[in-house]
């Protein structure tokens, strides 16, 4: 028997598109339907396998949901998270994939604090994706073994959070639980940090060498083939937690620069390997 009789997607690209095939998939949902601005999309959608209908109307898409997932970018994601809290039902769970949480939570909380909402919001981040976007490049196993971040508040019932858990779990994410203002500072350095790395890397590379580039440059720039203006907003939402990460990193890059000019070469292979020491105990 499905876990839940009705899923809403608000958004259904690669991360709503995968979360579709995922509750198809392990027949987690009975319904599943996605909430979008072009039918086209959505119909494509339903063809695929990831819904089972759709809607250009968010109430209508919403009114019989028991979860609602907003697959928004960053830059409407407050606005959309809340307006679906407010039409959905009483008692639905509305969460959402934003890749950062500290403006996007605090903004749900302060409008649905002024009332008119029946449903609960646990904000969430799944760590998983891919640098090609929308519903085409969806995949029923992209949170399989995947960090799910949950971020309640001291506002947020426990109730809530645990069933946010619980419906990552559902489609074989490992969930850790932080408050949004931890998950942004450790996301500065573990997913913002490496695009900015990735794409100065590929800017500062000339065109006249881009012949030889090797597994090496092509591994270390996959990311900066994302969606550029997507970026930009993750960037400028969570400003000053990538700013500290960037000057952590010009530190640490500072330090294996004195070691070439200084030519010492036994400082240089300590730095690597201790490189070497946290990249193999993180695995993968």
């Amino acid at each position: 028997m499905p876990s839940y009789q009705q899923v809403a997607l608000v958004g259904v690209g690669l991360l709503g598109g995968s979360i579709g095939l995922a509750l198809k998939e392990r027949g987690l949902a009975a319904e599943v339907i996605g909430v979008g601005r072009h039918r086209e999309k959505l119909d494509r959608a339903v063809e695929q396998g990831i819904l089972d209908r759709h809607s250009t109307d968010l109430a209508t898409g919403v009114a019989e949901a028991e979860v609602v997932v907003v697959c928004t970018p960053v830059d409407v994601a407050a606005e959309t998270i809340a307006l679906a809290a407010q039409q959905a039902p009483a008692g639905c769970l509305v969460t959402d994939v934003a890749s950062t949480k500290g403006t996007v939570v605090a903004a749900v909380e302060a409008i649905l604090a002024k009332g008119g909402s029946n449903a609960t919001f646990v904000g969430s981040h799944p760590l998983a994706g891919d640098h090609r976007s929308g519903a085409d490049f969806s995949r029923a196993d992209l949170f399989a073994g995947r960090t799910v971040v949950v971020t309640p508040t001291d506002s947020t019932s426990t109730e809530a959070t645990v069933r946010a858990e619980a419906f990552w779990e559902s489609l074989g994410a490992t969930v850790e639980r932080l408050s949004p203002d931890q998950h942004d500072a450790a996301l500065a350095i573990t997913s913002h940090l490496p695009h900015l790395v990735a794409s100065a890397l590929a800017t500062s590379t000339p065109e006249t060498i881009r012949s030889l580039v090797a597994t090496g440059w092509l591994d270390t720039t996959r990311v900066a083939a994302a969606d550029a203006a997507l970026w930009r907003q993750i960037f400028s939402s969570n400003r000053s937690q990538v700013l500290a990460a960037l000057d952590r990193y010009r530190e640490h890059l500072e330090v294996l620069r004195r070691a070439l000019v200084d030519e010492d070469d036994a400082q240089l292979e300590q730095l690597l390997a201790e490189g070497k020491r946290i990249r193999d105990a993180v695995g993968n």
